[in-house]
């Protein structure tokens, strides 16, 4: 009688130690999970979280000289969406994502496509050089083009000048447009081709082979088979494109002293965010104009989204 409940104790023993043996063990895991993702959480809350909140309630405030800082609630945000300056900002960046966004696609999808057609040490070597200027800086590739497009030294003032006609300045107001348009659609087309190729080498390539059998053209093959199936990838691309270029402002803020008063510093609201803020100091305004191009962003996103719903999409 007493070896049988010494054995039960025992044997209780034994199943409640291996219990607390895991719990242990699971809490030796996290502490260690929390420590390796401490750093990132730190600088992410300092450098990200933080400014943002601040900037927040600087928005919410206004600074005069007479009355010095008064809380106005939303009026920096009424008066910024009754901006003419910011308005016309807000103007230029969508007009100009309706013709960046398209070409990009179109440049980026034509790329892949070609790409994935072309198998050999060439193709490799290609992806690698249209990718490139997406690694270059664009602070470096922004100045690279304003010294192409210069009208004395550069090479098109060569070029042109060779046929004995004068060189485009695509630094002009009347030109500017075409003249980011081509930067940024240099800088970012190799990016997003390596999204849509990637997409492509997903494809199973007995769809291929079954359509060839089929009597499929190439052509046939990549409207109908290439195209659709990597649409989920275009779609995540536009999404990209559209949010990038709704908060435009490196290349014309570097081309702007080159550009001899063709982009004004209300050219885009980012721009002019950041001349209302470290140009005249007026940084509750500045902050109220940030949120409201963010607050501007997520509807022309969210708009795109709920148009472009459908299920199984990898957004949805």
């Amino acid at each position: 009688m007493t070896t049988a409940t010494t054995s039960r104790v025992k044997a209780g023993e034994d199943t409640v130690r291996p219990r607390g043996h895991r719990r242990s063990t699971s809490s030796r895991r996290n502490a260690i999970g929390w420590l390796f993702v401490g750093p990132f959480g730190l600088i992410f809350l300092a450098l990200l979280v933080l400014p943002i909140g601040y900037a927040l309630y600087l928005s919410l405030f206004q600074k005069s000289l007479i009355g010095g800082t008064r809380f106005v609630g939303f009026g920096n945000y009424a008066k910024a969406f009754t901006d003419p300056s910011f308005l016309s900002g807000v103007s230029f960046v969508i007009s100009f994502s309706l013709v960046l966004i398209p070409l990009q696609m179109a440049v980026s999808l034509a790329i892949a496509l070609m790409l994935d057609i072309v198998v050999s040490r060439f193709a490799r070597f290609s992806r690698l050089m249209i990718f490139l200027p997406y690694a270059i800086p664009t602070v470096i590739g922004a100045l690279m083009w304003g010294f192409l497009y210069s009208e004395n030294f550069g090479p098109l003032a060569d070029i042109f000048g060779a046929f004995g006609m004068p060189a485009p300045d695509f630094l002009s107001s009347s030109l500017i447009f075409y003249g980011l348009l081509n930067v940024v659609t240099w800088q970012w087309a190799g990016y997003y081709m390596i999204i849509l190729y990637a997409a492509l080498q997903g494809i199973d390539p007995t769809l291929y082979e079954a359509a060839r059998i089929d009597g499929a053209s190439q052509w046939q093959i990549i409207f109908r088979i290439k195209i659709p199936l990597v649409a989920p990838a275009l779609v995540l691309i536009l999404v990209f494109a559209l949010i990038g270029t709704l908060q435009f402002f490196n290349e014309p803020k570097i081309l702007q002293p080159l550009a001899a008063g063709a982009i004004p510093n209300d050219f885009t609201p980012n721009m002019y965010a950041y001349q209302q803020a470290f140009s005249l100091a007026n940084y509750n305004y500045g902050s109220a104009i940030s949120f409201a191009l963010g607050a501007v962003v997520f509807v022309c996103v969210y708009i795109f989204m709920f148009a472009t719903r459908k299920r199984g999409n990898i957004l949805s």
